[in-house]
């Protein structure tokens, strides 16, 4: 049984030798030699290798015969082999032989060929870097030019189309190395050209805010009844402008050459030859700041420039709001000041309409602010110094004029007319000023006497100076006077031209007609309660003012007082406003000229007094008289003197009212009473005697006679005589000797002494007593004299007890 399996096995390796790859036999053949019938495996391979061999052998006899048949073929065809061979070997040297030429025709066609392709290539070539060198030489032309943002552009398309079209090559390499340098070249000249319009801007700011201010004031005068705006005429020049101004970024020529060459101002004559004032915009060529602003723009700096122009005219903002340190002395300093802001101003306005970005509102705005905040501090400064009213009121036109042209642009100015508010109170001031040496002058050169009038056309001149109603005058004969001084209608008149400053001054300002007749009357109330006041008190004070110039001062006061009310409707006519308006301010005219009066009325009595004063000093009583009163006494020298000066002086207040005569007849005879008592109570006065009394007291009679004569109409009865009351009852007491009744009624209304002081009766007493001791001193021992002594020193006591419990 393991025969078989053994066999069988034999059998499968054998198959799988003939059947397996070499490569793959050597397991199979492990397999034999792990075995142990590899001789027996032997003898079956080497049998089936001799079954091969009898295949292989029955197969060649098979097929032997055709082999040999083919050989003999074969051999055949050998010779008709070495005949073809022969053939082609001299066809191929005849074809060799005629193929040369072709050969050289053919290596002369590729040559051609050759050339044709490279020439066509260098056309190509030549056809790509033609526009790089036509460009290139359009850029020189252009820079050589000045024409300088076309060739920005012109440096833009060569180098980003026409270089890189054109390859590499050497040249191609140069001209982008030099593309730097040239925008560089072409960054720096603009910006010289723009430093160049920016300065020379800052030089004619002056011409272009005076013809900017021109053609407002032009346009104002056209006519005043349409509220035609300054813009109105403005804006046509600066839509042409802007036009214009738009060129270079349409077409991209920036401008003609001519322009190009100009730093920024055009020459204009002749303007007066022109239909219309040419706009202040058409003065300046302003392709400087297009070109340079076109330029940046491209080269990606348009920050850049607008920072640095902004910078610049913030700069340029500062030196024209900085005024002459003289500028206050003429109007002239102030018209270059506000044509230098008004020049700036256009200029921005311009390029903030024509440009887009380089300015904007807010710059605008701010700059406007700085401006105006320091225009307006430097005027406040500089008006300050201003003492001339003509050139305040010149200076306050100026200003307005430049306010609306300003406005014009659209520009705020309303705190310009709040400065010029503030100023009114300055050119008040000044006004007031200048009318106070007027009304000095005035006053000084017044002569203090009626107007005389010898004519029909004096008395109508006069008359058209100052409202006079007065028929009886009227009606009065030539020659004739009028009641009041050439103080009067001067003044009056002066009066008219003050109102007429003021309302110079309110003009233009934009105010209500309520606002402008309330400044007019606040101003000349002023004016009437400030400086004519002081004027007419400082006249009054004078010392050479005499009781005639004085009684012509009250006189004059009282016309211009009745005046008052042709004023407040000479106001109302120039403002359109009733005077009965509500809130409506008064004149205070009335009272002032009743100061002025009462100032007068009281210099009169002071005058008056100081006179008597003086007629006093020349009293030389003799204290120490014997004489005893009688009727041989007469009144004192003196006393004399005084009552003639007083009589005449009443005479000449005759042409006043009635109770400024009273008052000072009254104001008289009280200051003499009290002059007189005061000298016999003199401290310089130690001893008096009963004499001396009777010569005052004859003194007295003579005053008291004055008064009851009546030197002056109004007073009844003895009116008068009661100014002497109290010297009268003191010397009535001393002559009578009438102690008893004093000291049984004192402090009884119904006394005949009730007037008598008992200190001035206490220190009379002690005068007579020392009289009394001096002349016991000299004299013999009388018992009369001794007695009254006695009685002297009973009353004193009396006196003295009288007074303690009297303040007790």
């Amino acid at each position: 049984m393991s025969s078989v399996e053994t066999v069988a096995e034999h059998e499968r390796i054998l198959r799988e030798i003939e059947s397996t790859d070499t490569n793959c036999i050597g397991p199979t053949l492990r397999s034999v030699y792990d075995g142990e019938e590899h001789g027996v495996f032997m003898g079956k391979l080497d049998g089936r290798i001799r079954s091969h061999d009898r295949d292989i052998e029955r197969m060649c006899n098979h097929h032997f015969q055709g082999f040999v048949d083919s050989i003999t073929e074969l051999l055949k065809v050998r010779g008709e082999a070495h005949k073809l061979k022969s053939q082609v070997t001299e066809t191929d040297r005849r074809l060799q032989q005629d193929g040369k030429g072709l050969m050289a025709s053919m290596e002369e066609l590729r040559q051609c060929r050759i050339q044709q392709k490279n020439i066509a290539s260098t056309i190509d070539k030549l056809a790509m870097c033609l526009p790089v060198l036509e460009m290139y030489s359009k850029l020189q032309e252009q820079m050589e030019a000045k024409r300088y943002y076309p060739a920005l552009r012109t440096l833009g398309q060569l180098e980003q189309t026409c270089l890189p079209r054109a390859g590499q090559y050497r040249f191609c390499a140069l001209m982008a190395d030099n593309t730097p340098l040239l925008r560089s070249q072409i960054r720096d000249t603009a910006m010289t050209h723009l430093r160049d319009f920016l300065e020379s801007i800052r030089k004619h700011s002056d011409r272009l805010g005076e013809t900017a201010i021109k053609q407002a004031q032009v346009q104002r005068s056209l006519d005043s009844s349409t509220s035609v705006h300054p813009r109105a005429l403005i804006g046509r020049h600066i839509r042409k402008e802007a036009s214009l101004g738009a060129g270079p970024e349409s077409n991209g020529q920036g401008g003609s050459p001519l322009s190009e060459q100009d730093s920024g101002i055009l020459d204009v004559e002749d303007e007066e030859e022109e239909e219309e004032i040419p706009g202040a915009q058409d003065l300046v060529d302003f392709s400087p700041v297009y070109r340079c602003l076109h330029i940046y723009t491209v080269l990606g700096l348009r920050d850049v420039f607008e920072n640095y122009y902004r910078k610049q005219r913030r700069k340029q903002a500062r030196l024209a709001l900085q005024p002459q340190s003289n500028m206050h002395e003429t109007l002239e300093g102030y018209r270059c000041y506000f044509n230098q802001i008004v020049g700036f101003f256009v200029v921005e306005d311009h390029i903030l309409h024509t440009t887009q970005g380089l300015v904007n509102t807010a710059y605008v705005d701010e700059l406007w602010e700085l401006a105006l905040s320091k225009t307006i501090a430097a005027l406040r400064t500089h008006s300050s110094y201003c003492d001339d009213p003509d050139l305040v009121l010149d200076l306050k036109n100026l200003i307005v004029l430049f306010a609306d042209t300003l406005q014009g642009y659209g520009f705020p100015v309303s705190q310009l007319f709040e400065l010029m508010l503030e100023m009114r109170d300055q050119y008040g001031e000044i006004l007031l000023k200048k009318w106070t040496h007027t009304f000095r002058q005035i006053l000084d050169q017044d002569n203090y006497s009626p107007i005389p009038i010898a004519t029909e056309q004096e008395y109508k001149y006069y008359t058209s100076q100052f409202p006079l109603n007065d028929p009886e005058l009227d009606k009065a004969a030539f020659p004739k006077k009028l009641p009041f001084s050439e103080l009067v209608p001067r003044v009056y008149c002066q009066i008219k031209e003050f109102i007429y400053a003021c309302l110079k001054y309110s003009e233009d300002l934009h105010l209500s007609s309520t606002e402008v007749d309330d400044m007019i009357r606040k101003s000349t109330n002023l004016l009437l309660t400030r400086t004519l006041s002081h004027c007419l008190q400082n006249a009054i004070k004078k010392r050479n003012v005499g009781l005639p110039e004085l009684v012509q001062v009250i006189i004059n006061s009282s016309h211009l007082e009745q005046a008052c009310t042709f004023l407040e409707d000479f106001i109302s006519n120039l403002t359109n406003v009733p005077p009965d308006t509500a809130n409506s301010t008064q004149l205070y005219g009335t009272s002032t000229f009743k100061d002025a009066r009462h100032a007068a009325e009281a210099e009169i009595y002071t005058n008056l007094n100081a006179k008597i004063d003086q007629f006093l000093q020349l009293a030389d009583y003799d204290w120490t008289t014997t004489a005893q009163g009688g009727g041989a006494m007469t009144p004192s020298d003196y006393l004399t003197d005084l009552i003639t000066f007083l009589q005449s002086t009443f005479t000449v207040l005759t042409n006043l009212p009635g109770k400024v005569a009273q008052t000072a007849c009254m104001s008289v005879c009280k200051h003499i009473s009290s002059s007189l008592l005061q000298l016999l109570l003199d401290p310089d006065v130690r001893s008096i005697s009963i004499g001396a009394l009777h010569q005052v007291n004859t003194d007295l009679l003579q005053c008291e006679s004055f008064a009851r004569a009546g030197p002056v109409t109004g007073y009844q009865g003895d009116t008068l005589i009661l100014a002497f009351s109290d010297l009268r009852q003191l010397l009535d007491l001393f002559t009578k000797w009438d102690w008893s009744s004093y000291l049984a009624d004192y402090g009884r209304t119904t006394s005949r002494y009730v007037r008598v002081n008992p200190h001035s009766a206490l220190l009379l007493l002690d005068k007579m007593r020392e009289s009394g001791r001096r002349n016991t001193m000299f004299a013999q021992f009388r018992k009369t004299d001794r007695d009254r002594q006695k009685l002297i020193d009973a009353v004193i006591r009396q006196l003295r007890t009288l007074i303690a419990q009297h303040h007790a």
